[in-house]
């Protein structure tokens, strides 16, 4: 079940997780690590967000979608324009 953004959780989030499907796990290791980059950055933003229990806070877990990569392309895209 996706979590909404919690800005209590995120004060206590002690670890990051991404999970990319099958389907969008074929892009090169080192766009990926930029994708994470970027979603983690802003996890009000993305579509698919859970906030996994620790001993020691949270860790939070962002499911790589196809809604995420499209809108950090149009965001590349606006920013190359201006």
């Amino acid at each position: 079940m996706t979590d909404r953004f919690d800005p209590y959780r995120e004060s206590l989030v002690m670890e990051q997780r991404t999970v990319w499907p099958p389907e969008l796990s074929d892009r090169n290791p080192l766009d990926k690590l930029k994708i994470e980059s970027q979603l983690h950055a802003q996890p009000d933003q993305v579509e698919h967000l859970e906030y996994v229990r620790m001993h020691t806070g949270f860790c939070r877990q962002i499911t790589v979608t196809e809604g995420d990569l499209q809108r950090l392309e149009a965001t590349a895209a606006e920013t190359e324009v201006k």
